[in-house]
């Protein structure tokens, strides 16, 4: 099972990603925890300087924005392989 975070406040954008994020495992019929990371102290563990960020399996694969579903996908599939 692979574990995602999320890493963000909160925000809007933070709450776009998590959908996105849900939805791609939903897409894909993977097993996957999606968790929410919204502590400062905690982000900062994984150097992150701007949020939304995201992490597959303690990976940090993107921050500052909000990727596509479909970047998403290449990320867990690549995951997925490496699991």
């Amino acid at each position: 099972m692979l574990t995602i975070k999320v890493l963000g406040s909160g925000c809007a954008n933070c709450k776009r990603l998590e959908q996105i994020a849900r939805q791609v495992v939903s897409d894909m019929s993977i097993e996957a925890e999606v968790l929410k990371v919204t502590e400062y102290p905690d982000i900062m563990k994984y150097n992150v300087m701007s949020t939304p960020g995201l992490v597959i399996n303690e990976k940090l694969v993107s921050s500052g924005r909000i990727p596509s579903a479909a970047e998403v996908n290449t990320w867990l599939s690549a995951a997925l392989r490496t699991a």
